[in-house]
C-alpha cells in the first residue's frame, strides 16, 4: 500500500511549452479550422489530441498544407527550408520555436560561418535535432550521447565547437563535453549551457526523489526527449523508474512492496495528468512536495502573433464589437494565464458549431 507520494517541484510545463500552447490556442480561436501545425506543437499525446479535437491538423511536410492556410511551426524549431516553404504557402505564419532552441540555431550558424567543425550532442531523428542540424549540415556531426565521440575527427582540431539538444540529460551531455574538451583543448562552447533551464531543474528534482522513493513515476509521452531523460536520471540515481502516459499506464507490479512513490512530469506534460496519477495511487499519508527551486521564467508569445493580435484588438476597439474598449485583455496579461487554462478552453472548442455565441478569448 502506498503511504506517501513525493511530488517534484518544479515539474511539467516549461516556459517554452507554455508559450507554444497558448500561441496555438490563440490561432485556433482566431482562425477558422483547420489551422495547420508543422510537427506536434509539443511532444505530448494528450496536448496534441486536444488541439486535434479543436481543428488543428499536424503535418510532417509542408506539402500537406494548402496555400493560404494559417500555419504554426512547432516549439522544437524548424529547418530553414521548412520556414521558407511555410512562408510561401501560409496566409498567416507563426513560428512558436522555443527561444532556447533559437539560441542554439544562432550558435550553429555563427560558428559554421567562422569555419568551425561543430559537434551536436543529440538524438538522431528528434525534431529539435533535425531543425538544428539543417542550419549548417556541412559543418555539423551528430553525436549521440549514448555512443560518445567514438572516432570523430574534425578537419581542424583547433577549431571545434560543441552545442547540444536542449532536452538532454545533464550527465549525458557532460560526458560528451568532458571527452571533447580533453581531446580538443581549444574546444568552443557557449558561455551559458545549451541545456534548457527546465530540463536541468527537473533533473535536479528527480535526483532528490530517487534517493527517497521506492519507485519513481515520470508522466510524459514516449517521444518526449526530456521525459525519457528524467527516467534515465532517476535510474542513474539508483531508483526503479518508469515512464507513464497517465494513470491508466501504471503497472501494479511496479508498486508491489512500495511505500513511497516519487512523481514528476516532463516539460510537455499537463499537470492534470499528474493529479490523476496521485488520485490513482491513493497515498495513505497524502503528498509531500519536494521543491529544489522556483521557476519564474516567462517567454512572450511569438512576435508575429503579438503583432497580429494587437492589430485585431485595435480594430475591435475601433468600434466593431468591443465590450471593454481601452481596457487590458488576455493579450496584455499573457503572463497571468497558463497553458493549462488554454487547454481547458480547447475542451469546449468542439461545441462551437452547436453554440456559435460561446465566448472566445
Amino acid at each position: 500500500m502506498i503511504q506517501k507520494v513525493l511530488l517534484a517541484e518544479p515539474r511539467g510545463f516549461c516556459a517554452g511549452v507554455e508559450m507554444a500552447i497558448k500561441a496555438l490556442t490563440w490561432m485556433v480561436q482566431t482562425f477558422e479550422a483547420p489551422v495547420y501545425c508543422f510537427h506536434e506543437i509539443v511532444h505530448n499525446r494528450d496536448v496534441v489530441r486536444s488541439f486535434e479535437d479543436a481543428g488543428v491538423v499536424f503535418v510532417d511536410s509542408m506539402e500537406n498544407v494548402p496555400v493560404g492556410a494559417a500555419v504554426m511551426l512547432s516549439a522544437h524549431g524548424s529547418a530553414p527550408d521548412v520556414v521558407a516553404d511555410a512562408g510561401d504557402r501560409a496566409a498567416v505564419l507563426v513560428d512558436a520555436v522555443c527561444p532556447l532552441v533559437t539560441k542554439v540555431h544562432h550558435e550553429v550558424r555563427r560558428m559554421a560561418d567562422k569555419g568551425f567543425d561543430i559537434i551536436y550532442v543529440g538524438h538522431e531523428g528528434h525534431d529539435e535535432a533535425v531543425g538544428t542540424i539543417a542550419e549548417a549540415p556541412q559543418a555539423i556531426t551528430l553525436i549521440d550521447p549514448e555512443n560518445g565521440l567514438g572516432d570523430y575527427q574534425p578537419d581542424n582540431p583547433g577549431r571545434v565547437a560543441l552545442v547540444s539538444q536542449t532536452t538532454l540529460g545533464l550527465f549525458e551531455f557532460e560526458g560528451v563535453l568532458d571527452a571533447a574538451a580533453e581531446r580538443f583543448p581549444e574546444l568552443w562552447t557557449a558561455r551559458k549551457s545549451d541545456l534548457c533551464y527546465a530540463t536541468t531543474n527537473r533533473q535536479r528534482a528527480i535526483q532528490e526523489l530517487a534517493g527517497r522513493s521506492d519507485v519513481v513515476l515520470v508522466v510524459g509521452s514516449e517521444n518526449s526527449s526530456n521525459t525519457q531523460a528524467l527516467v534515465r536520471v532517476a535510474k542513474a540515481g539508483g531508483a526503479k523508474a518508469y515512464r507513464i502516459d497517465g494513470p491508466g499506464a501504471i503497472d501494479q507490479t511496479w508498486l508491489e512492496g512500495a511505500e513511497v512513490v516519487g512523481l514528476t512530469a516532463g516539460a510537455s506534460a499537463p499537470d492534470q495528468l499528474v493529479f490523476q496519477v496521485v488520485e490513482a495511487l491513493e497515498p495513505v499519508n497524502g503528498v509531500e512536495v519536494v521543491q529544489v527551486t522556483q521557476e519564474g521564467e516567462y517567454f512572450p508569445l511569438p512576435p508575429d502573433l503579438r503583432r497580429l493580435l494587437a492589430a485585431l484588438q485595435a480594430a475591435v476597439e475601433g468600434g466593431l464589437t468591443a465590450q471593454r474598449p481601452g481596457l487590458e485583455g488576455r493579450l496584455e496579461n499573457d503572463r497571468s494565464w497558463k497553458a493549462d487554462e488554454a487547454l481547458a478552453l480547447l475542451s469546449t472548442e468542439a461545441d462551437q458549431a452547436l453554440n456559435p455565441l460561446r465566448p472566445r478569448l
